[in-house]
């Protein structure tokens, strides 16, 4: 254990007695909280369970998507295992909104806001109430990063559970066969099928190549029940993040929806959560500079989403740990993408469960001394003690490639800059597309259009799409852009146009795309300059995306440019917007 680290740990051991109880006393001890003991009578409270540390359970269940719709099973092995370990737990509910359903519509804007709203509720809940700790469990894509803001925000003793991922949709050949013709029939049986399935076919439908019986089918089998979407999406990539934090026990992160290891996990969290209280554990003691490239490295590894850029700098701010942009392209320069996972690979979630999940790659990676084996977790161990028992993958699975041999030697994560970019923009550049990228802007003024455009073929070979307006400000929300991108790759443009956008990309995102540009064009970035036919550039090896027009040109842009009225001017999106910072600052609410 290093001195760092050590430190923490005797300081943890220090503060312990001061734990116990350490919040709810005030809440219900003495003659003059008997007001309080009674409304917590009323809830099932006996005499002694007043003596007892109060866990809250913060539950994100909810019947409006299939990422959270198992949860509230979970919390309930999560009170229990509290409950047996000698605490009190208390499950309270948090929102959540779904991305999937909400996706290319108005509606998307609320989506990087309820991480917000999520983190504040869980802090409301839990300052009020005088808990002594928390577990949170959480599903669907801002739920995760939502709860370890507020984690990191209370410094209660702490467990994070992520809610597992979906198993594959499919069709099966019967199915298949009596209701499409031959031809398609066998080209879509038994194949697997998640949600950027049905995304991807919405563009394909678009070209003429499957019919609407087709996307039916697609539709109808492509999420068969509860989970997060299946490939290394922004559910998987946070909950495997948090993981690599420290944050979560051995394999939270990979462990399907539907298991009775997931129902295992959310009981051992609520024993964790005891001793973490016993021994004087706080996510301040885990949640440690080096935790946070832990957790790059391993969101690099598994070719994660570019959300975990914006979600792990809002959650380091938090965390009071000083994290840059820059500090993806530095771990990205040494870090390779090892797993062939979904959207641009070849696998599920699911599958990478059957091989081992996540504890070997982590233990892949710490051999190779990328991550710091000496950061305490929740488990009260290093990193290292808990990967020193971890059997290595199976000798014949392909899914997780060996270092000799990876997918892409740097970080498929790159965040540019340039005269397009001056704070920076992040591009998800897997290796297939090639690393740079040059074409004509066709500009969009928000998401809709761009999506109309593309599916009507006015988008050609040779395109940089170009959406604005869509950043944390200009949305507001920064919606994702996984409608627009689906298209292009549903229509077969992949390899031929260009992205580029002050909005995000959902995980399933692939192709040439370059997301988060700040300054945003709501705020009179350069993005809000460029014109139909500007030339762009994309330049994953250089790390640039620039504007092929002069300095002097863009400043005449620029002289004659208005900023446009606000879309909202009441109600939650206008407060978000009037108080969100730059994406490359994590788009926090509460910039000190």
């Amino acid at each position: 254990m290093s001195k760092k680290s050590g430190s923490k740990a005797t300081k943890a051991s220090a503060d312990a007695k001061s734990l116990h109880r350490h919040w709810s006393k005030e809440v219900v001890d003495g003659v003059e909280r008997a007001a309080s003991r009674a409304m917590l009578h009323a809830v099932g409270f006996s005499r002694d369970d007043f003596k007892k540390n109060q866990i809250g359970v913060a539950s994100t269940w909810s019947m409006v998507t299939p990422c959270n719709m198992h949860i509230d099973g979970l919390a309930r092995q999560t009170e229990a295992g509290i409950n047996t370990a000698g605490g009190k737990g208390l499950i309270f509910n948090v929102m959540t909104i779904s991305d999937g359903i909400s996706m290319g519509t108005e509606g998307m804007k609320y989506s990087l806001v309820s991480r917000e709203v999520i983190a504040d509720s869980i802090e409301a809940v839990v300052g009020c109430q005088g808990f002594d700790g928390v577990v949170a469990i959480g599903g669907c894509d801002k739920n995760m990063p939502g709860c370890l803001i507020a984690l990191a925000r209370l410094n209660r003793p702490s467990v994070f559970v992520y809610g597992g991922t979906i198993l594959p949709g499919c069709i099966s050949g019967i199915l298949a066969h009596k209701r499409l013709r031959k031809d398609r029939a066998d080209a879509i049986a038994e194949r697997k099928l998640d949600i950027v399935s049905c995304f991807e076919a919405v563009g394909s439908i678009s070209n003429g190549q499957i019919e609407e019986k087709e996307l039916a089918l697609i539709e109808e089998q492509s999420i068969p029940g509860a989970g997060s979407c299946g490939g290394m999406y922004t559910a998987n990539t946070m909950a495997s993040a948090i993981e690599a934090l420290g944050m979560s026990l051995p394999n939270s992160s990979a462990q399907n929806a539907i298991s009775p290891a997931k129902l295992q996990d959310a009981r051992a969290a609520g024993l964790a959560v005891v001793e973490l209280i016993k021994r004087g554990i706080r996510p301040s003691d885990i949640l440690s500079r080096e935790a946070f490239e832990n957790a790059i490295t391993v969101v690099i590894a598994l070719g994660g989403s570019t959300n975990a850029v914006l979600h792990l700098l809002a959650m380091a701010h938090s965390a009071g740990v000083k994290l840059s942009l820059e500090d993806f392209n530095k771990l990205g320069k040494r870090v390779p993408v090892l797993a062939d996972l979904k959207p641009s690979g070849r696998f599920l979630m699911s599958e990478l469960i059957e091989i081992g999940g996540q504890t070997p790659l982590m233990k892949m990676l710490l051999e190779e001394k990328l991550l710091h084996g000496d950061c305490l977790t929740v488990t009260g161990k290093t990193l290292a003690e808990n990967l020193k028992r971890v059997k290595a993958y199976p000798r014949n699975q392909e899914i997780v490639r060996p270092f000799s041999n990876p997918i892409k030697a740097t970080s498929h994560l790159v965040v540019l800059k340039g005269n397009l970019a001056p704070d920076g923009a992040v591009a998800k550049i897997s290796g297939k597309e090639g690393q740079k990228f040059s074409g004509k802007a066709i500009v969009f003024e928000n998401e809709q259009d761009a999506l109309k455009a593309i599916l009507d073929g006015v988008v050609k070979k040779g395109h940089v799409i170009v959406i604005r307006h869509e950043g944390p400000v200009g949305g507001p929300g920064m919606r994702e852009m996984l409608s627009p991108t689906s298209a292009v790759m549903g229509k077969g443009l992949g390899k031929d146009v260009a992205l580029i956008t002050d909005g995000r990309f959902s995980g399933g995102s692939h192709g040439f795309v370059v997301g988060h540009i700040t300054p945003e064009a709501a705020l009179g970035g350069p993005l809000a300059l460029v014109k139909n036919g500007d030339a762009i550039t994309i330049d994953a090896d250089k790390h640039e995306l620039s504007l092929a027009v002069s300095a002097e040109d863009l400043a005449k842009r620029k002289a004659k440019w208005k900023a446009p009225k606000p879309n909202y001017t009441r109600g939650v999106l206008a407060k978000y917007a009037r108080t969100v910072t730059s994406a490359s600052l994590g788009a926090v609410t509460d910039l000190d």
